[in-house]
């Protein structure tokens, strides 16, 4: 008697055809003031005899993008309110380090020795008032929306850096980080006649761990997150709740190739990612988690409160 072949699996995997993802870091002048980004992109690409194709991903060191605005400000300049003392005796900050981190945000959680945990809402306020200062603290005044900025984003001391910068100055987030995205997609489709996707990308720390993955402070002309749900599982049954960040995965890829000292690598290419191009402008509001619907300012709250 003929011996049974071997049962099958009831469902075959199905695989996507193979592309690599090709990840190409640019190099550029460090520069010391405002700039045209473009020209300094265009310079770059130049000196590796390279070009963009339809389809890449340039994501953009945010804080290069920062200097090319001239978001750098003198902090021995800075002049401290009764709430950023406040704040500073709290959480052992500068007074100076104190009153930036309530300009640039429109919430502070809370924090540790050093560091505040802030976040800024997607639009700035018009006026230039400090929001409330304590663990949880939120602004009470009347808000007219103004531009787009970068939606609810966590980030230590506002995302206020002091590094790779003279002593003494500390390098902000652009003032509308959406726009300046969305103006060099759209410069280098006039210019270059190719369309991309362009991230600013930010190094970011994980609760619990080690070390700095990336982030997309900000994105424009690609789908910035695929809606998972639905989607069967390897067992069959659908996700419910899942979404996969794209322009947040992009951006850790990004980040691991600019690294975080005297690289200089403020432009990375990245090829045949699979993310999808989009005409429409998607917003900070596509990849921001309102506060109390975030897994871990809830879970934390809740623990801080059950304690």
């Amino acid at each position: 008697m003929a011996a049974k072949p071997p049962a099958k699996n009831k469902r075959e995997p199905r695989y996507a055809p193979f592309v690599p993802l090709t990840v190409l870091p640019l190099e550029s002048r460090h520069m010391g003031g405002r700039f045209d980004m473009f020209a300094e992109l265009a310079r770059s690409l130049g000196r590796r005899g390279m070009r963009l194709a339809r389809g890449d991903i340039l994501a953009v060191s945010t804080k290069y993008a920062s200097y090319a605005e001239g978001r750098i400000i003198d902090v021995r300049g800075v002049r401290a309110s009764v709430q950023a003392r406040r704040l500073a005796g709290l959480y052992g900050l500068s007074h100076e380090m104190a009153e930036l981190v309530l300009r640039e945000s429109d919430r502070v959680f809370g924090g540790v020795a050093g560091f505040v945990i802030a976040a800024s809402a997607p639009f700035r306020p018009p006026s230039a008032e400090s929001p409330p200062t304590g663990p949880g603290a939120r602004r009470t005044a009347p808000r007219t929306v103004g531009a787009p900025r970068h939606g609810l984003l966590l980030a230590p001391n506002a995302g206020i850096d002091l590094s790779n910068v003279r002593r003494g100055r500390a390098v902000l987030y652009p003032d509308s980080p959406y726009e300046t995205a969305e103006l060099l997609r759209r410069k280098i489709l006039l210019e270059m006649g190719v369309a991309i996707g362009v991230i600013l990308v930010d190094s970011r720390l994980m609760p619990a761990r080690i070390g700095t993955s990336g982030v997309a402070v900000a994105h424009a002309g690609i789908e910035p997150v695929r809606d998972a749900r639905s989607r069967p599982d390897l067992e069959g049954n659908p996700l419910k709740v899942t979404f996969q960040a794209a322009s947040d995965s992009m951006a850790t890829v990004a980040n691991h190739a600019m690294g975080e000292g005297a690289e200089s690598v403020p432009f990375v290419i990245i090829r045949d990612s699979g993310i999808p191009l989009t005409g429409r402008r998607p917003g900070p509001s596509e990849t921001a988690v309102p506060a109390g619907q975030c897994v871990y300012v809830r879970g934390l709250s809740s623990s801080a409160a059950a304690v």
